[in-house]
């Protein structure tokens, strides 16, 4: 396939596309190298076996997995050009995507209470500070992925989108559906890796 044939706006489209799977691939290498530094880490004699991850962690994966169903409901919306359910399904996706964070959180305040450890100081533990650390940095991108769907959101309801264009609110899905599986493979690592 010749990559230097196309319109302005196919060429526009693919560099698009191909600098979000640039960033994408650079993320999956961070928190490859935080889980890696986790795996290594829990050889040490100050590693905590025994604790588990906060229960408000699984529930916010559940809203984080429906959250992509909103996204996927609202892609498919756009397709139809049924503005309105787009509308309905971006908003969704907003509310359980602050919803992820809230509930985030509220896990560390699980966990200080349950446990009584904090990321840093006298008070923390080698394991939980890597649990701060791996579900912090997540959330800062999930903020990310929230900005860029009110970008997404902003520019549906200008009437930037139709069912023939639709690039920004395809990239913002990509976007949030790769976030949306890296929280899975993360909370999952966590609760196997002891």
């Amino acid at each position: 396939m010749d990559l230097t044939q196309g319109s302005a706006k196919i060429k526009n489209a693919r560099a698009k596309k191909m600098m979000l799977w640039f960033g994408i691939v650079s993320l999956i290498m961070g928190f490859a190298g935080w889980t890696s530094a986790y795996i290594v880490s829990s050889k040490r004699k100050d590693w905590l076996e025994t604790v588990e991850l906060p229960q408000l962690f699984w529930y916010s994966s559940i809203v984080i997995i429906l959250s992509s169903v909103t996204y996927i409901v609202a892609k498919m919306a756009i397709k139809k050009g049924d503005n309105g359910l787009t509308t309905i399904g971006l908003l969704a996706t907003l509310v359980l995507g602050i919803t992820f964070i809230v509930l985030q959180f509220l896990g560390f305040n699980e966990m200080i209470s349950d446990y009584g450890y904090r990321f840093t100081g006298p008070t923390s533990n080698i394991k939980m500070s890597f649990i701060y650390l791996i579900a912090f940095v997540h959330i800062i991108h999930v903020a990310a992925g929230i900005i860029s769907l009110l970008s997404v959101i902003v520019s549906h309801l200008k009437g930037r989108y139709s069912k023939e264009d639709y690039l920004g609110l395809d990239l913002g899905a990509a976007f949030w559906h790769f976030l949306d599986f890296l929280w899975i493979y993360l909370v999952l690592f966590m609760y196997f890796v002891k």
